[in-house]
């Protein structure tokens, strides 16, 4: 029988601190479910969170006498290894074991799946995805990863929505489960925002990763959508219409005008919409996002309106503080095809201010001297152009040491300045000129708790 969010009262998740297993174990007990979890490491906001609800493990590390025969199932972690001795617990007991994927598709079953897969954009788009089918008081599910503004949790299951928005990652399901999240979901509206080689410790050829995507856009069922980027080429090569069944819709940018540093779209009607994201990237991801909305019942009038008022989503080319001539925008960027994207749009949104961009490399692909290639002029739109990594890092990923020469020759910029150490690289940034110049901090890290917001205050005063 199909699991439910209330059929399953009994749950215990291994990896509990995890960015969306927390997220998932307070959607399930906010459905009234009896939700126990176990981690060797649980960082805040996850903490502070989980202890609110009542589901913060008294003690941090694994517990196999907390998996007993009376729970209805339990869900594991990518944080949990292959010989976590509570899912051994949990294999021994014959217990139902799900990844957070097929946990996700065993409670949305009945519901009209929509899933946003792509190296990048997925999570802009389903932002604004959810914004414009709240903003129209439409009931949905979801589950995204990032928090976004108006939404207390990154997960919702319901058992009365119709529809349930995901956010499809190609990462592996979970250490047990090397399938990409993305194919366990089966889509019936599929995205593919666009394909750029990631993950480079799992997917390690750019034919391998592009394969995955390729495997998704052939799931897409009979009388399916299949939405995609008509312009990029890697994206050309996996959506190839071979099915007569399915429907496929190809999008580009947006049309638009920026004027005195805003952005305005152009509709077909010749209005002007203004939004409050910028960039050719984001201009995509509008037109993805208004290509599932239409399939949804949305019209166009409809969703411009509910557009106006979206701010983002969190970390995705965030606004971090303004002053009269400079600005201070945080993004999660940090593959090169992200990279690329923002630091060129931004120069773009401001061409009359000098850009001050800082990338800090911190995954284990970016770190990895058999990808560093890759970021070979992406680059190159910043004046100042800065990169920053801990060489702790480095050590902890078990990776080979780094020079900074090799990272200055990867990028192909021979004026780039890296630092390691985050002291310096503060004390660097306060000594530069900041009339008429903007700041744009790029990671999935923190700079090693660099303080932003001081420092937008420095650039902005």
């Amino acid at each position: 029988m199909a699991a439910t969010p209330s059929s399953l009262q009994r749950l215990h998740l291994i990896a509990t601190g995890g960015s969306i297993m927390h997220n998932l174990a307070l959607a399930l007990h906010r459905r009234g479910a009896q939700v126990t979890g176990s981690d060797d490491e649980i960082f805040e906001p996850a903490k502070s969170r989980l202890a609110k609800a009542g589901l913060l493990p008294a003690q941090e590390g694994w517990f196999p006498e907390k998996i007993t025969q009376d729970l209805d199932a339990v869900i594991v972690g990518m944080h949990a290894r292959p010989d976590n001795p509570e899912l051994l617990r949990a294999q021994e007991l014959g217990l139902r074991v799900y990844s957070f994927p097929e946990f996700i598709y065993e409670a949305s079953r009945d519901k009209q799946r929509i899933v946003i897969g792509g190296s990048h954009g997925k999570t802009s788009i389903t932002s604004l995805i959810l914004h414009v089918l709240r903003y129209h008081g439409r009931q949905f599910d979801y589950a995204v990863g990032a928090q976004l503004e108006g939404f207390d949790l990154m997960v919702q299951l319901t058992d009365e929505a119709p529809i349930i928005i995901i956010e499809g990652d190609e990462y592996l399901s979970s250490p047990i489960d090397r399938r990409p999240k993305f194919h366990l979901y089966q889509h019936h509206i599929g995205v593919i925002s666009g394909i750029s080689w990631d993950h480079i410790n799992v997917f390690p050829t750019e034919e391998v990763y592009r394969e995955q995507f390729k495997i998704f856009a052939e799931m897409t069922p009979k009388a399916g959508v299949l939405i995609y980027d008509q312009d990029d080429e890697q994206v050309q090569l996996v959506t190839v219409p071979s099915s007569p069944d399915v429907k496929y819709i190809g999008y580009g940018p947006h049309e638009h005008i920026i004027r005195n540093g805003k952005t305005f779209l152009l509709t077909k009607k010749d209005e002007e919409v203004p939004v409050q994201v910028f960039g050719a990237h984001n201009l995509r991801n509008i037109s993805a996002a208004k290509e599932v909305c239409k399939q949804l019942g949305i019209k166009g009038k409809e969703f411009y309106e509910a557009l106006s008022t979206f701010k983002g989503a969190a970390r995705r080319l965030e606004l971090v503080k303004e002053g009269a001539d400079s600005v201070v925008y945080k993004d999660f960027a940090h593959a090169p095809s992200k990279l690329k994207a923002t630091a060129t749009a931004f120069k773009n949104q401001y061409p009359e201010r000098r850009l001050v961009a800082c990338l800090e490399l911190h995954t284990f692909s970016s770190l990895n001297p058999a990808f560093l290639p890759q970021y070979a002029h992406t680059f190159d739109a910043p004046d100042v152009a800065v990169v920053y990594f801990n060489p702790h890092v480095l050590e902890h990923k078990r990776l080979p040491p780094l020079p900074p020469e090799a990272v200055q020759q990867a990028f192909q910029r021979p004026d780039l300045r890296v630092f390691t150490d985050s002291q310096e690289l503060a004390a660097f940034l306060h000594a530069q000129p900041w009339h008429n110049a903007n700041l744009l901090m790029m990671s999935s890290g923190t700079f090693d708790g660099l303080d932003l917001h001081q420092l937008a205050t420095v650039v902005t005063t």
